[in-house]
């Protein structure tokens, strides 16, 4: 069976539609889970989410709502905690971490299900996504877009520093709580389509990329959610030809963009120092050249040249770093 006629089920139009809502929600929301150097949450509440998971297994409802309040209400304590001083953000992952996966298995272990059952959550089971599932996801994906760009300057200002933005007025203990409690529907939305163990990649992964890429904030959020789609649809459509996991896929496919996006970064940075060098009159080389010994204390120099992020002073056909009260031999 081709592309064409797979695409053509129900199931999968409703993976794809999952998948591409999930790439635009993960980098709207990491682009301030990164910001705010909290890059691991999406981890703990994916696992906090476990525990919802399996509440829903034990009382015979649906997983996604219930994960959805369970969640919340873990991102929400945790934050509660943190901002009352009683735990630190580390502690406060660490039993996000602990406490929520343990329950999810306890629960499901109480329930009669074991680990294959919670494995197409735990790592994404887009073909499982039922009609009932896409309007919610659509529903709350189109809460959290509403406010993680309706918020944008409020909530770059708290996660940039919370100082500053105390200081103009800005309600910080409530945005605070906004940031999680949008990073906490975002997991759970995204849980059929990457699982709960990788989701916190396609938060932040596409961030760092769109970060290699853009200068301002607004430029990387929207890469970072153009990059979370391309890479999102491209993982089901490769996943669903070569008949792998989608969340893998769509996570491997990230971290490509990522490393081509390093890569530009570093020849725009060359660049850079080149042009630097060019206004400055300085010539560029290359790699050190080993020279003969000669006198440290010289003090002759025939040429300036730009060396990596220092000057060299070309002498008599060597090459000499100034460092301290002498000059280094390259």
């Amino acid at each position: 069976m081709n592309l064409a006629d797979l695409f053509g089920f129900g199931f999968m139009q409703r993976a794809l539609i999952a998948a591409l809502v999930s790439g635009l929600l993960c980098p709207a929301v990491g682009t301030y889970v990164v910001q705010r150097r909290l890059s691991l949450l999406g981890d703990g509440l994916g696992h906090v989410a476990t525990a919802g998971i399996g509440l829903a297994l034990l009382t015979g409802t649906a997983p996604l709502p219930v994960a959805v309040a369970v969640c919340l209400l873990g991102a929400v304590g945790i934050e509660w905690l943190r901002q009352s001083g009683r735990a630190s953000a580390d502690v406060g992952l660490a039993i996000l971490f602990y406490g929520g996966l343990s329950l999810g298995l306890l629960l499901a272990s109480l329930a009669g299900q074991g680990t294959g059952t919670l494995a197409q959550y735990l790592f994404g089971s887009l073909i499982t996504v039922s009609r009932a599932d896409l309007w919610l996801i659509g529903a709350l994906a189109l809460v959290v877009l509403v406010v993680s760009l309706g918020l944008a300057p409020q909530l770059f200002s708290v996660c940039a520093d919370e100082e500053y933005a105390r200081t103009q007025g800005l309600p910080v203990r409530w945005l605070n709580i906004v940031i999680v409690a949008l990073a906490a529907l975002t997991v759970t939305l995204s849980m059929r389509t990457v699982g709960l163990l990788l989701v916190s990649a396609l938060m932040v992964v596409p961030v760092a990329a769109a970060a290699n890429l853009g200068g301002s904030f607004r430029t990387t959020l929207a890469l970072a959610m153009g990059i979370g789609v391309a890479v999102s649809g491209a993982g089901v459509v490769v996943s669903a030809g070569a008949d792998v996991a989608s969340g893998p896929t769509i996570v491997v496919a990230a971290i490509a963009v990522f490393l081509v996006s390093a890569g530009i970064a570093a020849l725009r940075a060359r660049a850079s120092r080149a042009a630097v060098a060019a206004d400055a009159g300085l010539v560029a080389v290359g790699p050190h050249i080993v020279a003969e010994p000669h006198a440290p204390d010289e003090p002759e120099h025939d040429l300036a040249v730009l060396h990596g992020d220092h000057v060299d002073y070309l002498h008599d056909g060597h090459r000499h770093a100034p460092h301290d009260d002498h000059y280094d031999e390259h």
